[in-house]
């Protein structure tokens, strides 16, 4: 049934030539108000004698014919699917206000490596709700990474009141313990820039120092504000780092090539009063609601920003001359070379292109740009940057007695899959209940084969779930869904013993999180 995958497979891997990997840093986290960015001496590597935040050419991986044993067990296929699960259940009364969650389920499987996929999922303690986001990365992991760790803390300062702003500056400048920000969930595998701590504090409090020196920010901003606020204000401090002295080589080349990659991002508050999404590029959040009768409907909470998305090619297009127009879309692609139409950093379709070239000169002398993953190219046609912005597009819904969960993915779930589907999948895996249509009356007329391939799809549609976790149980279906709509064990095994060379040639990295919601908040009450 797979013969032709895997020959096509065999195929690639028999030729293919040796391919460089760079060393993944891995750091632990501390708890402490911002716990993301707190020093410490014990951080580690996976491969060691570099320090973190720098990419070397070391921890080469080729394939050989020894490395393709699709003939995985489920135990195996189950520990790799599991290794990065989270679940977290939430109180529903925290001491502050009522929570609109009640758990989430959390995972992701990557394809590149390293990944370039991240996530991130906290409460705001000055504040009310939770965040969730994902950060799908793309010319390397390192502006998803800066974004993951920073961008819910501009968020949650954006919401508070200058009172509570007021406080947390002046414990800054005398030195004492500043009252906790955010309660981050974090997986043991997260990992954060601590060098680069200290800049990120810093420009944190320079911008919650201009709030305060805003007249019209007394009770802080609703959501909405402030999560288009807060996206806009990061990926500007992202381009001011790359420019500006900082007092490491390290620290610098790590904020260059964070400016230079460049990642999408979908962030959800989840409050009491409903759910707003923030979107900035191809990543999707799906609202999971339960009709009347028992089944399933997808509500879309964002919009892909790509080329299939004819309102914003004509927002891109109207921003540039009309000699432009055929240009700046090519190949279903920004200036034939970017994907998504809208994301964090990419500097090198926002600056300009003496801009670009001054700040790489700037690195120390002797340092291989190719080993930070820059390379010194133009795009072609870029004749009137910026082509790219980071402005979200903010979605609201107001929670309702039948919204259920929400699901945030990034693209690599969704090119499994439909938003329709992956409701479904969640839905049924909630409920346990499989609902099958009534056989309509052309099914009726089938032929005795067409029946028997009907009652497999229906068969497959009422097996039992495999996992607990509903963002596994996703993965599960995404990589592993055959001919029928059943699970398909030969099918995944193939996919999860890939190579690292190629795995990517196959699939995305695929990061999902799925937020359970507490509908009861939205019942009627009664006196």
């Amino acid at each position: 049934m797979y013969g032709r995958v895997y020959s096509r497979i065999l195929h690639r891997a028999f030729s293919y030539k040796l391919k460089v990997y760079r060393k993944v840093p891995f750091q632990t986290a501390l708890n402490c108000p911002f716990s993301s960015w707190s020093p410490s001496r014990s951080d580690q590597s996976f491969c060691t004698g570099e320090e973190s935040g720098v990419w070397t050419r070391s921890c080469c991986h080729f394939s050989t014919r020894e490395d393709l044993d699709f003939q995985q067990s489920l135990v195996q296929i189950n520990s790799i699917l599991r290794s990065n699960e989270q679940t977290v259940n939430v109180p529903e009364f925290d001491g502050r206000a009522l929570s609109a969650v009640r758990k989430f389920n959390s995972n992701h499987l990557p394809a590149n490596t390293p990944n370039e996929d991240r996530r991130s999922a906290a409460t705001c303690l000055q504040s009310k709700g939770m965040l969730f986001g994902v950060f799908d990365g793309h010319g390397g992991w390192a502006c998803a990474q800066a974004v993951s760790e920073r961008l819910l803390y501009y968020i949650a300062v954006a919401m508070m009141p200058k009172q509570t702003l007021e406080e947390l500056d002046k414990c800054m400048e005398l030195g004492r313990p500043v009252p906790p920000i955010l309660q981050w969930y974090k997986h043991h595998s997260d990992f954060n820039y601590r060098e680069s701590a200290p800049l990120y504090i810093r420009h944190l409090r320079v911008f919650w120092q201009e709030l305060l020196d805003n007249e019209e920010h007394e009770e802080g901003m609703s959501p909405q504000e402030a999560l288009s606020c807060a996206f806009r204000r990061l990926d500007a401090d992202i381009s001011l780092e790359a420019q500006v002295p900082l007092p490491s080589d390290l620290m610098k080349s790590t904020a260059i090539q964070v400016a230079f990659a460049g990642c999408t991002a979908c962030v959800a508050h989840v409050g009491t009063d409903g759910i707003h999404v923030a979107n900035a590029g191809d990543c999707r959040a799906v609202l999971g609601v339960q009709n009347s009768d028992g089944s399933w409907s997808a509500v879309p909470l964002s919009k892909d920003h790509n080329s299939q998305n004819q309102d914003e090619l004509e927002r891109i297009r109207a921003q540039h001359p009309p000699s432009e127009r055929d240009t700046v879309v090519t190949e279903e692609r920004l200036l034939g070379v970017l994907m998504p139409l809208r994301a964090f950093g990419d500097v090198r379709f926002k600056w300009s292109v003496e801009l670009q070239q001054s700040i790489l000169a700037s690195l120390e002398a002797g340092v291989d740009l190719d080993s930070l993953n820059l390379y010194q190219y133009t795009p072609p046609n870029y004749l009137t940057p910026p082509y790219l912005e980071v402005t979200p597009e903010i979605t609201y819904h107001k929670l309702r007695p039948q919204d259920r969960f929400l699901i945030l993915g990034t693209d690599g779930l969704w090119d499994e899959f439909s938003s329709e589907e992956a409701v479904r999948l969640v839905g049924e895996h909630l409920s346990g209940i499989h609902l099958q249509a009534p056989v309509s009356p052309s099914e009726r007329k089938l032929k005795l084969g067409q029946m028997h391939e009907l009652l497999l799809k229906r068969r497959a549609r009422a097996s039992p779930a495999l996992d607990k976790n509903a963002a596994t149980h996703l993965i599960r279906h995404a990589l592993g869904t055959g001919e029928y709509g059943e699970l398909s064990q030969e099918r995944l095994a193939s996919m999860l013993a890939l190579p690292e060379d190629l795995a990517r040639m196959y699939r995305d990295d695929i990061t999902v999180t799925v937020v359970y919601l507490n509908y009861d908040l939205a019942r009627p009450r009664h006196s």
